[in-house]
């Protein structure tokens, strides 16, 4: 088993912890999030998932962490949710054919990349969002360190997608949920 898979065999396990985090199991949440990580591990479920839908990206698992831990608000909030949607909107498209280039294939030379990726830490840097300046940081020392043949799959993956789209969801819900008992009352 290569470094790769056994990374993907582990952040799946959180993924999967974070999401029984997510349950609402009441005062027992958080304890059977952490249980959930070890037996996602043993009994194949992390496996399954990477098997399914592949390595999960740095930033999948640093929010899944995030999650796990509990003690702050995650970063995925609505407006970097909707950052991502518009990026896998553009993205996914053109990297299956449908365009006149491929943008995943820049993430095997990724030397603009990293000019842009240099440009937007500064921008984390200057608004003070130390949070997504470490998951952009810890994404790229993974596809630095060779964790990642693209650097594309060490920032993005189509359940970090999935995430932040239930994300924009919940919030769509919570907050007609919030209206209308505003105007019921």
């Amino acid at each position: 088993m290569n470094a790769t898979a056994i990374y993907g065999w582990l952040a799946h396990g959180v993924v999967l912890g974070a999401l029984v985090s997510l349950l609402p199991l009441g005062g027992a949440r958080r304890y059977l999030a952490w249980a959930a990580l070890p037996l996602a591990l043993v009994s194949e479920g992390a496996v399954l998932l990477h098997g399914f839908a592949g390595t999960p990206s740095v930033t999948l698992l640093a929010l899944a962490g995030w999650q796990l831990l509990g003690r702050a608000l995650s970063p995925l909030g609505r407006r970097p949710a909707w950052i991502i949607i518009g990026f896998a909107v553009l993205f996914y498209p053109l990297a299956l054919g449908l365009g006149p280039f491929d943008p995943y294939a820049i993430g095997y030379q990724p030397w603009p990349l990293l000019a842009a990726g240099l440009l937007l830490g500064m921008l984390l840097w200057r608004q003070r969002r130390d949070d997504w300046l470490f998951i952009l940081g810890a994404g790229l020392a993974a596809y630095a360190g060779g964790l990642f043949v693209n650097l594309w799959d060490a920032l993005v993956d189509p359940l970090l997608v999935l995430a932040a789209v239930a994300v924009v969801v919940r919030q769509r819900i919570l907050g007609r949920s919030a209206g209308s008992n505003n105007t019921a009352g």
